[in-house]
């Protein structure tokens, strides 16, 4: 019991990391160096107002509110039922605040879609209002005993519906609401700093242990504590099948790059990593590493080939939010239906495990209702937000700099003076015409 809580304390901690500074590294690296602070602040920002919001009402509305285990779950959760915690044992906060780190870095990648040209202040508003009506509810329904769960067992150990299909959804509604930034498709708009996105990427990958692994469940499908050799079983198949996925993603993005362009990119090989780790997020407690293979190579050349469709249908998406993490939570989610095996943690067969489409059935139901659910209600915040006190900054400001314009400062201050630097947005490397306007995960 006490190794349980000491290994929960080191997960939530590299969970955390993920948001501050691994995302913020990897996202600020990919804009242009006008408005890297701008990009690496909202995540920062994203996190402290989530931790708050989930400790008034979050864990209430998620896990709280509904009684887990309730067969006849409600579709949303009462938040004042444990308002602040209220009838929380102290010696549970740790499972709390390993929550609260995935709804912070779950808005936190939304951000990656609207990189650029949005105000902070508005960000901060949209923040907890998106929380309270699309992150808690949708983790209510997948994990905290609410009505999807009671009719459906799909599977998400650690996320792909309630995180990355999540926040994919929400990135491409607001990039679609908002706009697209000055120049887009017709001026270069590479990453600035290659260096800081290979640095986020490899932190978000050792971060993702704790995201994963971390999610181990303490109680077993019959309601006993697992035992040691449980334990010792589902943290060696999730933190092998995390490994093993991310590396092929990686390569399948690679050799999509080279085959297509002539050439494999850093930006395409930390891309890779991330759509790895998106797809087997939700599948690491239910396949094989056979299906973990599969997996990653799927979900490494659907993503890339996903991301350069933006140019395609006018969608500036600035980092690759959609094409990443959409399409990635989607591929995790919905092979579970195929390649997910009862030897596995999960304990469930699917199509070819001779468990027939009933596993198919139960994943895409939960895709289908997050996707629905969020895309909803996203683009009534983010009108809601436009109407009132608008998303933008001032085109001057967007030309000259957003990290002068909303924060007075430059991340670069080589001449004395505020840097404006050289535009640059990632573009997918199988996107346009080279193979440096490259992706963002």
């Amino acid at each position: 019991m006490d190794g349980y809580y000491a290994f929960m304390l080191v997960a939530t901690a590299l969970v955390l990391m993920m948001t501050v500074p691994a995302l913020a590294l990897f996202y600020g690296g990919m804009t242009r160096s006008k408005s890297v602070l701008n990009m690496m602040m909202m995540s920062y920002v994203a996190f402290a107002v989530a931790a708050i919001v989930f400790v008034l009402w979050g864990w209430s509305e998620g896990w709280g509110g509904d009684g887990v285990g309730n067969s006849n779950g409600k579709l949303i959760a009462d938040p004042f039922t444990m308002f602040g915690l209220d009838g929380v044992s102290w010696g549970s906060y740790v499972g709390v605040l390993f929550q609260l780190t995935f709804a912070a870095i779950t808005v936190a990648l939304i951000s990656g879609a609207i990189a650029d040209r949005v105000k902070l202040s508005s960000w901060i508003v949209f923040v907890p209002i998106w929380l309270t009506l699309c992150y808690f509810p949708v983790a209510h329904n997948v994990w905290g005993g609410g009505w999807l769960s009671s009719h459906w067992v799909a599977q998400d150990y650690a996320g792909g519906t309630v995180v990355h299909i999540n926040a994919g959804i929400a990135g491409g509604v607001l990039a679609l609401i908002i706009g697209r930034r000055l120049g887009f498709a017709k001026e270069p708009m590479r990453p600035h700093n290659l260096t800081l996105t290979m640095i986020g990427a490899g932190l978000l990958w050792f971060g993702w242990y704790g995201f994963n692994v971390g999610s181990i469940v303490f109680v077993a499908g019959d309601g006993a504590e697992k035992d040691t050799a449980q334990f010792m079983t589902e943290t060696g198949v999730t933190f092998m099948n995390t490994t093993i996925a991310t590396c092929t993603a990686m390569l399948a993005w690679l050799l999509m790059e080279r085959i297509l362009h002539g050439k494999a990119t850093s930006l395409g090989a930390a891309s890779g990593i991330v759509a790895g780790l998106v797809a087997i997020t939700p599948s690491c407690g239910a396949v094989s590493l056979v299906g973990a293979i599969v997996i990653g190579a799927v979900a490494g050349a659907a993503c890339a080939a996903a991301v350069g469709l933006k140019f395609r249908f006018g969608l500036d998406d600035s980092l690759d939010v959609v094409g990443v993490h959409l399409v990635g939570g989607l591929v995790g989610t919905l092979l579970i239906g195929f390649l997910s095996t009862a030897s596995a943690p999960g304990g469930i067969n699917g199509l070819f495990y001779g468990g027939g489409f009933t596993s198919l059935g139960h994943q895409t139901i939960a895709a289908l209702f997050t996707i629905v659910w969020t895309g909803v209600l996203t683009t009534v915040i983010a009108l809601l937000i436009k109407v009132t006190i608008g998303w933008r900054v001032t085109e001057e400001a967007e030309v000259e700099g957003i990290d002068s314009d909303q924060h007075g400062e430059s991340a670069y201050d080589l001449h004395g003076g505020l840097s404006g630097g050289s535009s640059s947005s990632p573009t997918s490397v199988l996107a346009k015409s080279t193979v440096t306007e490259g992706v963002n995960a």
